[in-house]
């Protein structure tokens, strides 16, 4: 059982969450332009791109806190759209939510943190077909499995399948929220961009979680 996860953790999850926008691209950018205006693969690859370079500058040093809020910066000031203030937000709000190291509960109140930050930023409610449609189950789902003594690296497996139940749901969903919006009826059928991107980062998370286990 692994009791807690520290720094290095958190570097190899930001990491793998730049391999996975890079990787993830062009179907982001597929989603969107179905229901969006087609940048968000371009822009959340971007955004990582620069969050990679920043790790790869960094001494190596940083607390959990400190990485989180040198990459809610970074997106925030490289991510294009709605989606870097967004994510930059998530990220803040995330950094501010954790301590030295991360138990189970700890990830519990990153997840809330990082979805307070989303719907204060946002506006947005759960079944409005957005991200918070794939961040809110996982905030559920870790504090269920915190809360029931599941370990860190099963609370963030349980986040991610949460994450991506809940990105999933927004397919039959009709958007009222953001630009997806504007379509009405037509937003109907579509898997939404964000709520994609998001489970893959929570995805990365959990991966992340289970190498350092080992």
């Amino acid at each position: 059982m692994t009791a807690a996860l520290s720094a290095p953790f958190v570097r190899d999850w930001l990491l793998r969450c730049c391999d996975a926008m890079s990787e993830a691209r062009v179907g982001l950018i597929d989603l969107d332009r179905a229901i969006g205006d087609g940048d968000h693969g371009e822009n959340m690859d971007r955004g990582f791109s620069a969050v990679k370079q920043l790790l790869h500058d960094a001494d190596g040093d940083q607390s959990i806190a400190e990485l989180l809020k040198s990459v809610a910066m970074s997106l925030m000031s490289t991510v294009g759209g709605a989606a870097g203030p967004l994510y930059g937000t998530a990220f803040l709000s995330a950094s501010r939510a954790v301590g030295e190291e991360l138990d189970s509960a700890g990830v519990a109140a990153l997840l809330a943190g990082a979805l307070e930050g989303i719907q204060k930023r946002g506006k947005a409610e759960r079944g409005e077909k957005t991200m918070v449609d794939a961040w809110g189950p996982a905030a559920d789902a870790a504090r269920a499995a915190a809360d029931g003594g599941e370990d860190v690296v099963a609370t963030w497996q349980a986040a991610a399948e949460a994450a991506a139940e809940g990105a999933q749901a927004t397919i039959p969903l009709k958007a009222t929220k953001g630009r997806a919006s504007y379509l009405g009826e037509r937003s109907i059928g579509h898997l939404d961009p964000g709520a994609e991107s998001s489970r893959l980062l929570i995805a990365a998370a959990a991966d992340a979680a289970a190498n350092a286990a080992h």
